[in-house]
């Protein structure tokens, strides 16, 4: 499978999945107009690389400053698509980077833990500036 990037706009995430080595991106921002068309490729994709994983070790990297409600879905079905991998077998690893001052960020993040106790995260706050 191919890896996918596409490159932030001032709305929209980088989106780096490194298929290949396992590793996903997305950083910046996400307020695309329309969040379902922007994410809409990008999410099959990722289940088409998923259905291909066997007991491998999955690492998400998520640097989004802000994002929007819409983009707020499309995140929650991309951790559920991760999610059901760790139901076949791999194992998977969020790494949620926030603003050390930004408690909004964090606690969607920790929200996110709650909700897939079977994907392992880790928030890390990185200093504003």
């Amino acid at each position: 499978m191919d890896n996918l990037f596409i490159a932030a706009t001032p709305s929209s995430p980088e989106v780096d999945f490194k298929f290949d080595q396992h590793r996903l991106s997305l950083r910046g921002e996400s307020y695309p107009e329309n969040a379902a068309a922007f994410y809409g490729d990008i999410i099959e994709q990722l289940r088409g690389y998923l259905a291909s994983c066997s007991r491998q070790q999955i690492a998400l990297h998520i640097a989004l400053a802000y994002f929007n409600s819409s983009s707020t879905k499309m995140l929650f079905n991309i951790i559920e698509a991760l999610n059901h991998a760790v139901e076949t077998g791999n194992t998977v690893i969020v790494h949620w980077f926030h603003d050390e001052e930004d408690d909004t960020m964090l606690e969607f993040g920790q929200d996110l833990r709650a909700d897939f106790p079977a994907i392992e995260f880790i928030t890390e706050a990185v200093k504003s500036g």
